[in-house]
Parts: structure tokens; sequence; C-alpha cells
């Protein structure tokens, strides 16, 4: 046990001067790993309506499985991501942008932005209704006022909830097991030998991009394969929020932290979210590896290797289905792979396809809506309404909640309701989030944290890919996108 003394006292290993110090409180002991599934959870609920279900199985569409390599690649280096921002969580109760505001003050409001103008787009709840059309026959013209619909209705679920984590944790779990029974009943009784052979030949040619941003092939370009590396996983802020989900699970130092509730329906507090620090002892140290352990396996396998597995079998399922055809636009592809899978297996299927990629949609718009509000409250919360007893974070985060239903209903009214243009422009701009976050988990995690616990090996090497692959990735894509067009070319 830690000296009495050291209990309630300053850390000063943990910087104060943009924001109040934390104190010293003994690690909690840790938990076994059934009693902390879910926030890997959330996020690949999240992450699947992009990457997994659209975006790789549009370049596999459109170049086959040459490129596989990228979205394995890509949801390995968020893993990584992943547990280095649970690192400091677990450590210390605070979220990572938190941490980065310890670093830096303006950090703060640069995250808030960071989450919510990626976001405001509603290409994801717009591609479930676009969906959901196809599985009931409906004509285009119902796409709008169901999406609308759509909005309202995930508006009001996450604002009524008692306790706002365990409805989005439920929610998750029962989209994820429906997606999962889709992957399993599709690797049997529709994809072929050769794509997965395809597939095997594709997973063995890293660093090949086959009809990359040239002519013959313009479908692919820069921000389309940024947008499936970025959305590979969770991509931009959404990996930033594994700290407010498992603080809200009560991993670590996070179990002293308050959960947010509907202001309601739940009992509200108006504390901020500033954390604590345990005293580097051998029995907190011995709970820290405790939670690190169990952190690290309820990522593993509940993120990586179900989002890996949810990317092979959906692109291989492109590839059995319409590669090589002529697939229209936007979401034409995903109407005529249902049809193929209507005319090889049954029409049940298809129909299953299609009720299946609802749920991935609407499970992302459901963890979209969540994290950026969660970002949001956590930050107003801390840095700028630490005093007010009327704003709680629970408050904060319903209203923007509705901030982002209510401009979502406004872009698609005035500017498009096409899903894949909308999924492209977050992708391309949560890609550059990815980059720079990385770098600041460095920094967090080598020049903060202590020698006992700080990242290091092979997990620091990920790190500075992971900064370098979405650092470059951006700046290729703003280049091909903005500039090239500017200049005609």
């Amino acid at each position: 046990m830690a000296e009495a003394a050291q209990v309630g006292t300053v850390a000063p290993e943990i910087p104060s001067g943009n924001l109040p110090p934390v104190t010293y409180r003994e690690m909690p002991e840790p938990l076994p790993l059934r009693r902390i599934l879910g926030p890997g959870v959330i996020i690949t609920a999240t992450a699947m309506g992009s990457g997994e279900y659209v975006l790789w199985p549009y370049i596999t569409s459109q170049v086959g499985l040459a490129v596989i390599w990228a979205a394995i690649l890509a949801i390995l280096l968020q893993f990584f991501l992943n547990m280095e921002v649970e690192r400091y969580t677990i450590a210390t109760g605070e979220t990572a942008i938190t941490g980065f505001t310890r670093l830096w003050k303006p950090w703060w409001i640069i995250f808030i932005f960071f989450a919510i103008i990626p976001n405001v787009w509603p290409g994801f709840v717009t591609g479930a209704m676009t969906t959901l059309t196809f599985a009931l026959g409906l004509s285009e013209s119902a796409v709008v006022p169901l999406t609308i619909i759509g909005l309202i209705s995930v508006g009001l679920a996450l604002t009524i909830s008692p306790v706002v984590y365990k409805f989005v944790e439920r929610f998750q779990f029962v989209m994820l097991a429906i997606i999962v029974v889709f992957f399993v009943v599709a690797v049997f009784v529709a994809t072929t030998a050769e794509a997965w052979g395809e597939f095997a030949v594709g997973l063995g040619s890293v660093g090949r991009v086959p009809g990359f941003g040239l002519p013959a092939n313009e479908a692919v370009t820069a921000a389309v394969l940024l947008g499936a590396i970025t959305f590979a996983g969770g991509g931009g802020c959404n990996n930033l929020t594994i700290s407010n989900w498992i603080r809200d699970k009560g991993f670590g130092m996070g179990a002293y932290i308050p959960r947010i509730v509907s202001p309601v329906t739940g009992e509200e507090e108006s504390v901020p979210s500033t954390g604590y620090f345990f005293p580097q002892d051998e029995e907190n140290l011995r709970r820290f590896r405790g939670w690190w352990r169990a952190a690290n396996y309820e990522q593993f396998w509940t993120f990586f290797v179900i989002g890996a597995g949810g990317i092979v079998v959906l692109a291989v399922l492109a590839y059995s289905t319409v590669f090589g055809q002529e697939v229209g636009e936007d979401f034409d592809f995903i109407r005529a792979e249902g049809e193929a899978l209507s005319n090889m297996v049954a029409p049940w299927f298809g129909t299953f396809f299609y009720i299946s990629g609802f749920a991935i949609l609407l499970s992302t718009t459901v963890g979209n809506f969540d994290y950026v509000a969660r970002i949001t409250a956590d930050q107003l919360k801390t840095n700028r309404l630490r005093e007010s007893e009327t704003w709680s974070e629970s408050r904060i985060y319903a209203a923007t909640v509705w901030f982002l239903v209510l401009t979502g209903i406004l872009i698609l009214l005035t500017f498009s309701d096409q899903p894949l243009v909308l999924l492209i422009i977050s992708a391309a701009l949560s890609g550059f989030v990815t980059g720079v976050a990385s770098l600041l988990l460095i920094k967090l995690n080598r020049g903060v944290l202590p020698e006992a616990i700080k990242m290091r090996g092979v997990r620091f090497g990920a790190m500075i890919l992971s900064a370098a692959v979405f650092g470059i990735l951006s700046f290729v894509a703003l280049y091909q996108e903005v500039v090239s067009n500017l200049l005609g070319g």
C-alpha cells in the first residue's frame, strides 16, 4: 500500500500549468476481463459503418483485393493507438485530450473542432437509410425523410437514457451480434475460393496499390484510400474517445470519475473531469499492470480481431459479387452487391445483407454522435465551465447531440444527400486528426508518464509509424483533392 501521507497530496509527475493539479489516490483493484468487455465493442461497431461496410468493399469493387494489406496494417496501428489512449486514462482517470491540454492549453478547443467538423456530415445515417430503402423496396425519394427520422431518433435515444454509456454499450452489443451473424453466414454461403485466393495474394502485396490515382482508375483517389485506411478501425477523434468509454466503464483511475447520465432521467453531477494519479509503489504498479493486461486483451479481441475480420469478410464478399462489373456511383455498388447475393444465394440473403448494412451504419451514427458529444462535454466542463452549477457534463453532452442532429438535417437539405461523398469528406478530415493525435500521445506517454508505465519499444515504433502514415496520406489527399482541382489538374 502507498504511504498514507502521499494520498491526497499533489502528484508532481502530471503537469499542472494549464489545468488544476491532480492528487494521489490508490489505483483500484483490476477487474477480470469479463467485467470490462464493452469499450472495444463500441468502437468496433462504430467503425464498421465506414471502412468495413462502405469504403473497403467500394475499393475492392474497383481494384480487387490487392490493397487489403493496407486495411490490416491500418487497424493494427489503430490498436496500438487505442492502447496508448487507454494507458493515460488508466493511469490518471483523465481523457487523452485533457492530457494534451496539460501540454498546451489550446488543444482542448482544437480537438472539439477536430471531433465536430468531420462528423456534422450525416453520411452514416444517410447510408443507413439508403440501405434500408434497398431492403424494403422503397424509392430513392424516401431517403431524406427516413434520414431525418433517424437523426431525431438517435438524438432522443442518447439524451433520455438514464446512464448513457450503458445504453450505447447495450445497443452496440446488439448491433455487433447482428453483424457477426451475417459475417459467419456470408463466409460459408456467399464467398468464393477464388476470392479467398486473391485475398491471400493481396495480403502479401505490401506496398502495392494498383491503379492508385491514375486516369484508368480515378475512383480510387488519395481521398478514398485515405478514408478507407482512416476508417479501418475508429479514425480521427473516435480513437481518442476510448478514454471516455473506459472511464465510464470504470477502468483504472477512471473509477473515480462521474459518469454521463441523462439530464432528463438521470442524477447529474456538475464536477469537472480532471483526474488523479497513483503513487509509484509496487502494490499500485501491480494493479496498473493488471488493468493494462486486461485492457490489451479486451481491445485485441473486440477491436483488432473482430474489426480486421469484418474488413476481410466484406471485402472478399464484394470481390465475390461485384468485382469487374459496372456498379454505378455512390451507393449503387451496395445495391448491386445485394442483388448479386440474391441471385447467388437466395432473395432472403440479399435482404439480410441490406439489413446488416443498416445495422452497421446506424451503429456508427450512434457511436459517432456519442463520442463527439463526450469529447465536447468533457473538454468544455474541464476548461471553460468548471465552476458552473447549471452546465453539468451531462447537459453539455445533450446540447451537443442535438446540435449534431439539427446541423445534419440542415446539411442534408441544403448540401448533399449522397452518402459516399459525405463519408469521404469525413474520412479525409479524420485522417489528419489521427496523425496529430499519434504525435501528441508520444509526447504525453513518453515525456510525462514515469519510467515504470511509459510508452516504449514496439509500441513507440508503432506510434511513430502511425503519425507518418496518416500524416503523409493526409497531405497527399489534400493535394490531390484540393490543390490539383484548383489548378485544373
